[in-house]
C-alpha cells in the first residue's frame, strides 16, 4: 500500500490495482509463494466476471440445437485462461512449489443466474473452446472437431467427434456455450 499509487478509489477496482502492483512493481521475496501472481489473477477474474456488464446476444441462438450439425456459440461471459499452477486447487494444505507439468486451462463462466463457476479443461478441450470462440467462418461443431483432429494429428477423427460432442454438451449445460446458430 505504501509503494503503489492507486488509479481508482472504487472498491470493486482495488483487486485490479493489486494485480497491477504485483505485475509491475512488486519484487518477489525469497519466501513468497511462486504462484502468488497467478493466484491473485485467478481471484481477480472471478470478481471481474461477476460484475461484468457484458451480455450475450441470443438473437438467432437455439439453446437446445444440435451442437454438431449447427454452429456452437460461446458465451461472452466465459473466459479461458492458462496458468502454470493449479490455482483453482490452492488452499492451506495444497501449496505447490513447482509449476504443473503442462499448463492448467480454466474456463471461468457466469451463468444466467449470475453464479460464477470454473471448469478445468484439458489442452484439447481448451483448444476446442478457443476454436468455437474464433469461429468467424461459421463452421459446425462437427467441422470444428474434424479440423481439430487434423491440427493435433489425432488418428481417429470419429472418436474425437464423439468425445468433443460430449465436451460441447457439458459446456452448454454450464452455459459456457449459449446454444447454436444455423450454419451459413
Amino acid at each position: 500500500m505504501g509503494q503503489h499509487q492507486a488509479e481508482t478509489p472504487y472498491f470493486l477496482q482495488l483487486p485490479q490495482e493489486f494485480l497491477a502492483f504485483l505485475q509491475d512493481e512488486y519484487e518477489p521475496e525469497e519466501d513468497d509463494f511462486p504462484f502468488l501472481l497467478e493466484l491473485a489473477h485467478y481471484e481477480y477474474i472471478e470478481l471481474a466476471l461477476s460484475i461484468s456488464e457484458d451480455s450475450n446476444d441470443l438473437e438467432g441462438v437455439d439453446p437446445a440445437g444440435d451442437l454438431l450439425c449447427n454452429v456452437p456459440v460461446k458465451s461472452v461471459l466465459a473466459w479461458v485462461y492458462a496458468y502454470e499452477y493449479p490455482v483453482h486447487r490452492i488452499k492451506a494444505d495444497f501449496t505447490p512449489t513447482e509449476p504443473a507439468e503442462q499448463p492448467v486451462f480454466l474456463a471461468v463462466y457466469r451463468r444466467s443466474d449470475d453464479s460464477v463457476g470454473f471448469l478445468e479443461l484439458n489442452p484439447v478441450t481448451a483448444r476446442l473452446l478457443e476454436a468455437v470462440g474464433d469461429n468467424d467462418a461459421s463452421h459446425t461443431g462437427e467441422a470444428l472437431l474434424r479440423e481439430l483432429a487434423k491440427e493435433i494429428n489425432y488418428a481417429d477423427a470419429d472418436a474425437l467427434v464423439d468425445h468433443g460432442a460430449a465436451a460441447l454438451e457439458e459446456m452448454r449445460q454450464l452455459e459456457i456455450l449459449t446454444g447454436v446458430r444455423a450454419p451459413a
